[in-house]
């Protein structure tokens, strides 16, 4: 898979584009990339997306933002495995966000991108002040596919309904929008060894969310196998708030400083809490050890 941060000069190949955030990579996102790669193959194109870095409403208003379900890399993993051929990261800044809906199917998806069919969701809105809809993708001249909206239980499948799920402890609901277990990825680094201290030693996940859309204590799998991990500030250790991901993998030795790993979160245990003491926090987490035990036999 190709991956571009600028707009490359028309090379002349004919994409076939989806265009969308495609936050968290639920059933609906999955259902419009597989049409997409067939319809690129049976019309040899090449498969593409276009996707924004920040989220636009990142950009317009980040203190009320959503949580990030994805990274950017964790979405790049869910675009390869989805074998779509080429990915652009377009910069959503001032400059892209006042380009209107003409300049940016003429100068972006036809002169930039060569984009022959375009594949968004029906609801899809772009330009300056989202003036643009799928309607005036048509009158332009551009193939169009509109997927309809993917339903699971008669609701729409949707980012906000995966973050409401996740940040109310129901991890089987996020399961089912998801197709998958829903997971954070990131690099094993050294942190203070406090779990080791306290006879729970820790991968610590370097994440690349800054505000996750879950917390608190969970059952997990890190590279398939059963862990206990702790999302959040560690309250109870002094002058800790920084946000972390601590995991302890159950009945393993080995070494994972430096790799890259994927904690899956399947069974919420309870919320982070604050002790009076050590001793309190070490005995609340074998009990967290024990339940996550059982979730596993």
């Amino acid at each position: 898979m190709r991956i571009f941060r600028h707009f490359q000069a028309n090379s002349g190949v004919p994409l076939a584009l989806a265009i969308g955030n495609f936050d968290g990579m639920h059933l609906g996102h999955q259902a419009l990339l597989a049409r997409l790669v067939e319809e690129a193959k049976l019309q040899k194109m090449t498969s593409a997306v276009l996707t924004f870095e920040p989220h636009p409403r990142e950009f317009f208003t980040p203190e009320s933002a959503p949580a990030r379900l994805c990274s950017i890399r964790e979405k790049l993993e869910h675009f390869a495995a989805a074998k779509v051929a080429q990915v652009c990261l377009c910069r959503f800044d001032n400059r892209f966000a006042s380009l209107s809906s003409q300049d940016f199917m003429r100068k972006i998806l036809r002169e930039a991108l060569n984009a022959q069919i375009i594949f968004v969701g029906e609801d899809f809105r772009f330009g300056a002040k989202r003036a643009g809809s799928v309607i005036d993708i048509k009158q332009e001249g551009f193939g169009l596919i509109s997927l309809p909206q993917v339903n699971l239980a008669g609701v729409r499948v949707s980012s906000t309904r995966v973050r409401n799920a996740l940040a109310a402890g129901d991890l089987a609901q996020a399961t089912a929008l998801l197709g998958r277990p829903y997971s954070i990825s990131g690099k094993v680094v050294h942190g203070a060894k406090r779990g080791r201290q306290l006879g729970f030693p820790t991968a610590n996940v370097h994440m690349r969310h800054e505000r996750p859309a879950l917390t608190g204590v969970y059952a997990v799998k890190l590279d398939g196998l059963n862990a206990v991990a702790n999302l959040g500030v560690r309250p109870t250790i002094t002058g800790v708030q920084k946000l972390s991901l601590e995991v302890h993998v159950l009945d393993f030795n080995g070494d994972l400083y430096g790799q890259h790993v994927h904690v899956e979160f399947l069974h919420k245990i309870r919320d982070e809490m604050k002790f009076d003491n050590l001793d309190a926090l070490k005995a609340h987490i074998a009990a967290d050890v024990i339940t996550a035990r059982e979730f596993f036999m």
